[in-house]
């Protein structure tokens, strides 16, 4: 009998150990960093890249992708937007298929796939938010992809995001902050 209460002990103890690594490990992914030289993390957005401006994508280097990265998807979006009272926010560009860890700016490297923004255009749409007394705040969400995505030009959001389920091994954002300044 203490034998069998000894290696329950010792197997619960065991248990517990693994599940308290397996919990400690649970949502860790790799350290994938963004930055670009068009504006600081967090800051505010040049007239240059948005749409009341020249409508330029900022150019952008990621760092620290894990070596199993095959590709990049790339989702921009406002999220201080809320359509009909509903969670979507306002898509401004998806890219995916990006090959290269440096995207420069104004395009995208060769063999890159665009789906549509809002407006239905697959590019590039900057930043434009309304004339305001707050800022929008908008999200470029980078993901390291495992795998290709077998995606038409032209998909929606959602059609990325399902086709990139279970193939995403890192993730990082880069913020940036606008509100248009010019009456319109």
């Amino acid at each position: 009998m203490r034998n069998k209460l000894t290696i329950t002990l010792f197997l619960f103890a065991m248990l517990a150990a693994l599940t308290g690594q397996i919990y400690a490990q649970g949502f860790q992914l790799p350290n994938m960093q963004v930055t670009t030289n068009a504006f600081e993390d967090g800051g505010i957005i040049p007239i240059k890249y948005t749409s009341h401006g020249d409508n330029i994508q900022p150019n952008f280097t990621i760092t620290g992708a894990p070596e199993v990265t095959t590709n990049f998807a790339i989702i921009f979006h406002d999220i201080d937007v809320a359509f009909g009272g509903n969670t979507g926010d306002v898509t401004h560009w998806l890219a995916w298929n990006i090959t290269s860890t440096i995207i420069p700016e104004g395009n995208l490297p060769a063999g890159s796939v665009q789906g549509n923004n809002i407006r239905g255009q697959a590019n590039y749409m900057g930043s434009g938010a309304p004339m305001r007394d707050r800022f929008h705040h908008y999200v470029f969400e980078f993901y390291a992809l495992s795998d290709n995505l077998e995606l038409a030009e032209g998909s929606t959001r959602e059609q990325l995001l399902e086709a990139m389920a279970g193939k995403v091994v890192a993730k990082a954002a880069y913020v940036g902050r606008y509100a248009n300044a010019t009456p319109e």
